[in-house]
Parts: structure tokens; sequence; C-alpha cells
């Protein structure tokens, strides 16, 4: 599963997370995800600036299927200082990657239909951070066949393979 991390393109994936939910149905078909994620997150609703936001993702898999190939983390504000951000989670041999404003983590666990997963970042804003800082954090998960977990991500975009996002956008104000 190592070189599964290269199908994040971090970029891509926050992108990706701009994309609406695609609602559950009663039947799949071919175009349909093979992951439904239920999404809430939480933010601070005040920091001071150099003070630190706490953001809490809980993403819950509505299936159909299991989750095997799926990404936690988002786009942080511009004011947050990247070389700052930290994550608490109970999967033990979490990967994150950070590209630009994009944060990205791979947790190495299946998620079952109906289970669901907890992620929590801490980011410390830069003491120049003014205004509201506006985050867009959640789930992008791709529809990974089994056999095709070792594939580039260029492989994957080359074959077609679909990934959906499930974002929520979340605000902080910045007060002195």
């Amino acid at each position: 599963m190592r070189n599964l991390t290269k199908v994040v393109s971090l970029a891509l994936l926050a992108g990706a997370l701009l994309v609406p939910a695609v609602p559950a149905s009663a039947t799949t078909v071919a175009d349909d995800p093979f992951s439904v994620f239920d999404v809430k997150v939480k933010a601070s609703k005040t920091a001071k600036a150099g003070g630190k936001i706490k953001y809490s993702i809980v993403a819950t898999n509505k299936g159909p299927y299991d989750a095997d190939a799926w990404f936690v983390g988002g786009e942080f504000p511009k004011g947050v200082d990247f070389k700052r951000i930290m994550y608490t989670t109970s999967v033990k041999k979490t990967a994150c990657g950070l590209e630009g404003r994009a944060f990205f983590c791979l947790l190495p666990k299946v998620l079952k239909k109906g289970d669901s997963i907890e992620m929590t970042f801490e980011a410390k804003l830069k003491k120049t951070a003014t205004g509201t800082q506006t985050a867009t954090l959640g789930v992008v998960s791709y529809d990974v066949q089994t056999g095709m977990d070792n594939m580039s991500k260029e492989e994957l975009e080359r074959l077609g393979i679909p990934s959906h996002g499930y974002g929520k956008t979340v605000k902080t104000k910045v007060v002195r």
C-alpha cells in the first residue's frame, strides 16, 4: 500500500474536495462511488493572530462498499503557518503530505460500511493573520479495483479511475 501514496497529487485532491458530495442511492450503477462518505467538520469559531485553530473531521463510510483508497485533509487558510500543522488520529502509520495550502493524510485502514474515523488538526496562525480564515476539509476517495493498489497516480488517471470529494467549508474569525 506504500505506492498508493503516489495517488495523492495534493493539488488535485484539494480541487476534488470542492466537488459536491455524491448522494447515496438505493441502487448502484457503474458510475456510483464505491464508498460514499458522510463528513462532519468543526473548527474553532475564533482565534487570535499567532494562536491556534483546531479542526475536527469525522468521516463515516456510508457504503455501499468498504473504503480502502481514501484520504483525509483539505485546503487550509492562507493565514496558517504550514510548518506548524499537527494532527492526531488513532490509525497507526498515518502518512501526511503538504503541497501549497493542501494537506492530506493517507490512513492505512479499510473503513467498513458504517465505520467512522476521526482526525484532528491543529494549525498555528501566522501573527499577521487577519479577517476570516476559511478552510475546506473532508475526504477524497478513489474507486480502486482489487489489484490496482500499487499503481501510480499517472496510471490511475490514464485508466480513468474515478475520485470523489466530500468536503465541508469552515470559517474562523481572527480576533485581536
